[in-house]
């Protein structure tokens, strides 16, 4: 039979069934385990009414509620296939997303019917039902749905390597692809996330990150559920609420993109307003080690880099906090089962394995471990491609330094080569972050009958008066940057295209300078 999530939550609760587990104070929610057990209980009943069986899948385009969380797991007492859904993406994007999984349910909420209401005139077959009050033609009530619904406990016989979702990718560099995992894999990351945050029942966690996102879900959310920690909602994030909540709540730990920290640095805070918080978790994109720095002094408190994708789980390597300052900037060393290689790419074909490069050889990453993905839903030939030889390939360029750290230096899509040279992306914008009037930035690669491609900044600005011509001064300044690798060109943005997860969509950026030009 084996571990599955289904059992693990189980567990939690036969321990600490007295014990706060959910808090969603826009509800005014503040159930016991035992209390959040029988809500998902009732929740399973009744989507098994609706036709849910085992092995159907159950869509949830919702942000941070009671109900996300207490479907997730009624999907899991039934055998059910959970499929989280950005809310941010459009129409189009989840009608995409609800065609390939073909759902037999899907869950929204007022914030999110905007693109549900067209998808369903389109995707009949599908049973949509609604968490708010309102009366929509196409839309059952959620809490209609569990009226009179016994909370007695499912029965359904669930093995640890049956699939318990099917997690579509962020889509950086292209249409995103539905990623399996079982329950065994989560059990797996869980207890691995569970041992590197060092968490523990005392803990006051709070999900701020988005639920639908690996990086929230399975590094901090089922590591305390395991636990038997409590688990605090804040439905979406705001930077002023966030540290209100923490403090209101006495947060010992929780995750952020490391856009959402830059947020919060440009509040007025205290440190006092962190007193209960332990420790920091960031990862879904790389830290600019001058932010680093700066979240360290302001919070004084522990930061732990988590770095991974969706396919793994998501983690493969980790950060502790005492390496935060000495090794800034690194994606740390591999997480306990995993084996991490930095490998020669291929032009040809996938990297192979056993092409190993040395010490800060700049190579693809690749990695096996616990919670690797079983495959890519409905694409056998990307699957294929991915998990070349039992590895899976993860399309970073990065290298190992002689103490063993992992350094992730940019998409292997992302790479600019101008004369001939290699530019990484992730080398400039780092020299760019250092710069005081610099909020947030990205480079890209542009076409150029010279060189082969130029390098491009777009620049969000933290103080309006800043212009290209001290930004290039700046990067001459202290030589940060070889001349080749300067921007050829900035752009000043008010924002840049980020996903829920806090990636950057750099082919948006591509596809922006293209439309200018046609």
């Amino acid at each position: 039979m084996g571990p599955t999530l289904k059992s693990m939550f189980e567990q939690t609760v036969a321990k600490y069934a007295d014990k706060e587990g959910l808090v969603d104070s826009r509800l005014g929610i503040r159930w016991t385990y035992a209390e959040w057990d029988q809500e998902v209980n009732r929740a399973a009943h009744a989507l098994r009414a609706s036709g849910v069986e085992k092995g159907d899948k159950v869509s949830a385009v919702l942000f941070n509620t009671a109900e996300i969380a207490t479907v997730l797991f009624a999907c899991m007492k039934i055998g059910a296939i959970f499929n989280p859904v950005n809310f941010r993406l459009m129409e189009k994007e989840i009608e995409y997303i609800l065609r390939d999984a073909d759902p037999k349910v899907v869950i929204f909420e007022k914030g999110t019917a905007p693109q549900i209401a067209p998808v369903a005139k389109t995707l009949t077959s599908i049973e949509y039902w609604s968490i708010d009050e309102e009366n929509l033609p196409y839309a059952l009530n959620y809490y209609e749905r569990m009226e009179g619904v016994t909370t007695d406990r499912p029965s359904c016989q669930i093995d640890e390597n049956d699939p318990y979702a099917i997690m579509y990718t962020s889509g950086t560099t292209g249409l995103p692809k539905g990623v399996i995992h079982s329950h065994r894999d989560m059990v797996d990351q869980a207890l691995i996330m569970t041992a590197c945050l060092r968490l523990s029942e005392n803990d006051r966690g709070l999900t701020v990150a988005p639920i639908f996102h690996c990086a929230e879900l399975h590094c901090a959310f089922f590591p305390r559920v395991m636990i038997g920690a409590t688990n605090v909602l804040l439905h979406h994030f705001d930077a002023k609420e966030a540290i209100q909540t923490v403090r209101e709540e006495q947060i010992t730990s929780f995750f952020a993109a490391p856009t959402m920290w830059n947020m919060m640095l440009q509040e007025d805070f205290t440190k006092e307003d962190f007193l209960t918080l332990r420790q920091g978790l960031y990862g879904g994109a790389p830290m600019a080690p001058a932010l680093t720095i700066q979240l360290h002094d302001a919070l004084g408190v522990q930061l732990l880099q988590a770095y991974g994708m969706t396919e793994m789980g998501p983690a493969i390597t980790a950060l502790t906090e005492k390496e935060q300052v000495t090794k800034a900037g690194s994606a740390g060393r591999a997480l306990l089962n995993h084996e991490v290689r930095v490998v020669r790419t291929n032009e040809h074909g996938p990297a192979e394995p056993e092409e190993v490069c040395k010490p800060h050889e700049l190579g693809e990453i690749i990695v096996r471990g616990p919670s690797m993905m079983k495959g890519y839903y409905n694409r056998p030939d990307a699957t294929e491609e991915a998990l070349y030889k039992g590895w899976y390939h993860t399309g970073d360029i990065g290298s190992f330094d002689e103490d063993g750290y992992l350094w992730v230096s940019d998409r292997v899509k992302d790479m600019i080569i101008s004369g001939g040279e290699n530019i990484y992306s992730r080398e400039v914008e780092d020299a760019l972050f250092d710069h005081p009037g610099v909020l947030d930035a990205a480079v890209v690669g542009e076409p150029d009958d010279m060189w082969g491609e130029k390098v491009v900044a777009y620049i969000v600005k933290k103080e309006s008066g800043l212009t290209d011509k001290e930004l290039d001064e700046f990067c001459v300044t202290g030589n940060k940057l070889a001349r080749y690798k300067r921007p050829r060109r900035y752009e000043f943005v008010d924002e840049l295209p980020r996903n829920a997860s806090g990636k950057l969509q750099k082919f948006k950026l591509r596809e922006r300078r293209t439309t200018l030009l046609e």
